[in-house]
């Protein structure tokens, strides 16, 4: 059980790792034509830079399948766990509390959650492709943290 419960942390954690080099290379590279509306001030219901949610929720579902195909890869059901839960987690961050794309969110009391919102309006502070600022979304910068008043 602690092996499984290893493999859903370390995936949960790896998944930040890729979050942000998609962000940067792939979202702000060859798909920026997806996630260039994300940047823009224009206020949607759907967003063209959503079906990032279909492609990146296409790993978790795969080995999540194979899983299941192959009764010797059955572990690798916690690994599919792990990015869901990530993907879950970084959907509440991002579109609940930062995005607010469902309604008001919550003050951010939290310090944490507060670093986390002033690094994501910093890379939002460029309206283009070679925005610079944090592309990741859950660790921050320890310099977020001390622009706190």
């Amino acid at each position: 059980m602690l092996f499984q419960i290893s493999l859903i942390i370390f995936s949960f954690i790896f998944m930040e790792i890729v979050a942000f080099l998609s962000h940067k290379y792939i979202m702000h590279g060859f798909l920026w034509n997806w996630h260039k509306d994300h940047h823009q001030s224009v206020r949607k219901r759907f967003y063209r830079n959503d079906l990032f949610v279909l492609l990146f929720a296409s790993p978790a579902i795969l080995v999540m399948l194979v899983s299941q195909i192959f009764p010797q890869m059955k572990n690798l059901i916690f690994v599919g766990i792990g990015i869901t839960l990530y993907g879950f987690v970084y959907s509440l961050v991002h579109e609940v509390l930062i995005h607010r794309r469902f309604g008001s969110s919550p003050s951010f009391r939290n310090s944490y959650l507060r670093a986390i919102l002033k690094a994501h309006l910093v890379h939002h502070r460029s309206r283009d492709k070679d925005a610079d600022g944090p592309f990741g979304l859950l660790i921050v910068s320890p310099k977020y943290f001390k622009k706190q008043s």
